[in-house]
């Protein structure tokens, strides 16, 4: 039987002061195992200050500074990195404001025993969410589905952020190369997982809008998402056609 693989959850963070704590607390007592990287965008109210003094006492969570805010793909992209110098062999996306319930993470890193993506999915069935009014479902739903037809793919929640990767999906994928840093970076992932043929898996989640702070989703957010598959279709990114043949369906 294989050795356990080492998960580090990214969690990028820009003005969570009040998630933090909770946060880290709450992924730590779901996953004892796992450790945490904050990615902290040079916070004004002092989130990182507080991911350090978290440090501090907490071995299981590493802390890492950027200069400014350059988007959520830029963050990501640099606590991916982060990670696989340092040999981590599975690597999380979640969100710090508890819209991503850490109770689902035993389960995403449970499935990567079997698949090399997988995805805490509200549009696959006993997924849901809650708290969003008939507007914001309608837009996400829509922008997936459209991404979806756009991009030739059947994955059906194709914007969420509640990720797990095996270390080679990371590696494959050409990370210094991913053009979007915004939504539409999660889309660009998926995307270029799946032509290198990766195995990936939807698993349902309940998101929950956030519970403390205001939304950093907007409408230029969304727009510029729509317009970004467009460029993500158009890149060109290579398919792995043999590992392609191998995985078995989406």
């Amino acid at each position: 039987m294989s050795e356990p693989r080492k998960a580090l959850v990214c969690l990028p963070t820009y003005d969570e002061r009040e998630n933090l704590a909770p946060m880290v607390e709450a992924i730590l007592a779901q996953a004892p195992a796992v450790e945490i990287l904050v990615i902290d965008d040079n916070s004004p109210d002092g989130t990182g200050r507080l991911a350090d003094e978290l440090a501090a006492r907490e071995p299981r969570l590493h802390v890492l500074h950027r200069q400014g805010k350059e988007g959520l793909g830029r963050a990501y992209l640099a606590g991916f990195a982060w990670a696989l110098q340092r040999g981590y062999g599975l690597v999380l996306e979640m969100d710090c404001d508890f819209s991503h319930d850490p109770r689902y993470l035993p389960a995403l890193i449970a499935a990567a025993a079997d698949h090399d993506l997988v995805l805490g999915s509200r549009y696959v069935p006993g997924g849901a969410t809650v708290n969003w009014g008939r507007l914001r479902k309608l837009i996400s739903r829509g922008g997936s589905l459209y991404a979806r037809t756009i991009l030739g793919l059947s994955v059906r929640d194709l914007t969420g952020g509640f990720k797990c990767f095996r270390r080679e999906v990371l590696e494959a994928i050409d990370l210094p190369s991913v053009q979007c840093t915004g939504y539409a970076f999660q889309i660009e992932l998926t995307w270029r997982a799946a032509r290198r043929g990766f195995r990936i898996l939807e698993l349902p989640i309940t998101f929950a809008d956030r519970r403390v702070g205001r939304s950093k989703m907007s409408r230029r957010i969304v727009l510029e998402a729509v317009r970004k598959v467009w460029s993500i279709r158009l890149s060109g990114f290579p398919r792995d056609q043999e590992r392609a043949d191998r995985a078995p369906p989406r």
